[in-house]
């Protein structure tokens, strides 16, 4: 699998192997379906999802939790989480190619990105946008590090492999017929079911 940027081939390798092990269990589990019963509160009739960087599916697995007959796809770069996401999502279902080579073929009811928009390169966001919207039939979750102006930080001990913004702003921008449901922030010191500071943003296509 050849790649355009540094970040795709960062994650696809053993860092984005490693990070399967550092998220995944019942506690994150627990913590997703708490998010998304109040981040999905304003949605309804979801009947097919897509989620943008999937990794082992514990995203899907809370929404399927709240939608259990939910037709569920997913897109993910890194080939052991793709392996592991199988046991969520039938194979056929899984798309282990970089964001910035999928095609949309379709579009379903959620299309859905939860930090993943951080760690791709700025340049190649509008094309991830792009993509986004294309694949949206009606709601898009964006949950992601934001910040009023774009930043990059270190992440674990690596340059350039995170970057806080404003997606939301960016893409409702881009598409405007993209329009603002509801919107949230998950703290990480919740005592119940913490998040990593993800603020949400819900967005109908009309």
């Amino acid at each position: 699998m050849s790649f355009r940027t540094e970040q795709e081939a960062f994650w696809a390798g053993n860092f984005g192997a490693d990070y399967i092990q550092r998220n995944q269990g019942d506690a994150l589990l627990a913590s997703n379906l708490d998010f998304f019963v109040k981040a999905l509160r304003q949605a309804r009739n979801i009947k097919s999802c897509i989620e943008f960087g999937a990794n082992i599916g514990m995203n899907l697995k809370a929404l399927k939790l709240l939608h259990p007959a939910i037709d569920a796809h997913a897109i993910e770069i890194n080939a052991d989480a793709a392996q592991q996401l199988e046991s969520v999502i039938p194979a056929e279902k899984i798309h282990n190619i970089s964001i910035l080579d999928f095609a949309p073929q379709r579009q379903w009811d959620l299309t859905l990105i939860k930090g993943v928009l951080i760690h791709i390169n700025p340049e190649a966001l509008p094309v991830v946008y792009d993509k986004l919207f294309e694949s949206c039939g009606r709601y898009m979750m964006v949950a992601e590090y934001y910040n009023p102006a774009p930043v990059s930080i270190p992440y674990r001990g690596h340059n350039d492999r995170l970057f806080k913004r404003d997606f939301a702003g960016e893409i409702m921008e881009r598409h405007p017929a993209l329009q603002l449901v509801d919107y949230g922030f998950a703290y990480r010191r919740d005592p119940n079911f913490p998040q990593d500071d993800i603020t949400w943003f819900l967005m109908e296509k009309r």
